[in-house]
């Protein structure tokens, strides 16, 4: 915990950077922006790697001991993806997230990860995942590289999308995350825009959908949607890490999320390894609205309220959990 917040960390990776891991350029790019993103975003004065120690296989005890050990997190999503097109086991394969939430079944939750354009392997994966190791929920990318080239697909499509919600639904899974803004390597940003969400939404008012870094830079389109659908949800991971270097930035993103849809739509995630958690918590536990965007935009404060919420409670929330429980079952108390 940090203050009297449970943190429920939304998102970490166990990734494989190994060269031979990475299919060619396109795959090599994605590991730089990655490394960039640590470069970029990482606090003076906290530990900042150098690309040898960055782009490396990360062990799912690496992983465990970043957001455990060197953090006051409680709870954590292994999250897997399915970028197989890159990488020749998706960078974050879903078997070495099922390994992770293995180490931790109290407290670390296994998310799934299928590609939706291979049909009906897609629908075969989600059912193993879900029924042989636990899987609570599923987090899609909308491309595919393939022969050079992208092919994207939507989350409105129900030749390709729908199938797969619908198999989760069957499963008892009501819980979908989705990458999009934040375009890494050669994807195309007209790929990673949310305007498919309103159509996933719609057409699936039962499931919850997390909208992955609120969306950037597409931030005003992702909060026009928020308020629009009770079932729509943004992740502050990776805009979380704006918080020490571009506070002023992170001040008008989270502004308009509280402003547009409140303090119970909003779900944290750290990112790690991109990003050692701890520096991230304390530095939210510790922030502020600049009183002159308040008054000048009406965005409402960010109250100690709406912090225990943001880092753990409404994500409990969202995988069924009560809260008042889990912390018993953590803390004691």
């Amino acid at each position: 915990m940090i203050g009297d917040a449970l943190v429920f960390d939304g998102v970490a990776h166990p990734f494989n950077f190994e060269p031979d891991n990475a299919y060619g350029p396109a795959g090599q790019m994605f590991s730089n922006h990655l490394y960039a993103f640590h470069t970029v975003l990482t606090p003076e004065g906290e530990p900042l790697m150098s690309a040898e120690e960055f782009l490396r296989k990360w062990s799912v005890e690496d992983i465990r001991e970043m957001v455990y050990e060197k953090s006051q997190t409680d709870m954590l999503v292994a999250m897997p993806l399915p970028l197989t097109d890159l990488y020749r086991d998706g960078l974050s394969p879903w078997q070495e997230c099922a390994r992770l939430a293995q180490l931790d079944p109290d407290r670390t939750v296994l998310w799934g990860t299928v590609n939706p354009l291979e049909g009906k392997r897609a629908l075969d994966d989600v059912t193993r995942q879900v029924e042989e190791y636990g899987a609570r929920a599923f987090k899609f990318y909308n491309v595919r590289y393939e022969d050079g080239g992208q092919v994207p697909w939507r989350m409105d499509d129900p030749k390709v999308a729908f199938p797969v919600f619908e198999r989760m639904q069957e499963l008892g899974v009501n819980l979908v995350g989705v990458h999009k803004g934040v375009p890494l390597g050669p994807q195309m940003i007209e790929h990673t825009q949310t305007w498919d969400m309103d159509g996933a939404a719609g057409n699936f008012p039962d499931i919850n959908f997390v909208i992955y870094h609120v969306g950037l830079p597409f931030i005003d389109e992702t909060c026009w949607q928020l308020i629009r659908y009770p079932n729509l949800h943004a992740s502050l991971a990776a805009s979380i890490n704006f918080v020490v270097r571009a506070p002023r930035l992170f001040a008008e993103l989270l502004g308009k999320l509280l402003f547009w849809c409140g303090e119970d739509k909003i779900v944290y995630g750290s990112e790690a390894p991109i990003w050692q958690p701890q520096w991230a918590l304390e530095a939210f536990w510790n922030f502020e609205l600049p009183q002159d965007l308040c008054d000048g935009y009406g965005y409402p404060q960010l109250t100690e309220q709406a912090k225990r919420k943001i880092l753990g409670e409404n994500l409990l929330r969202l995988h069924g959990m009560d809260v008042a429980e889990t912390r018993a079952r953590l803390t004691g108390s």
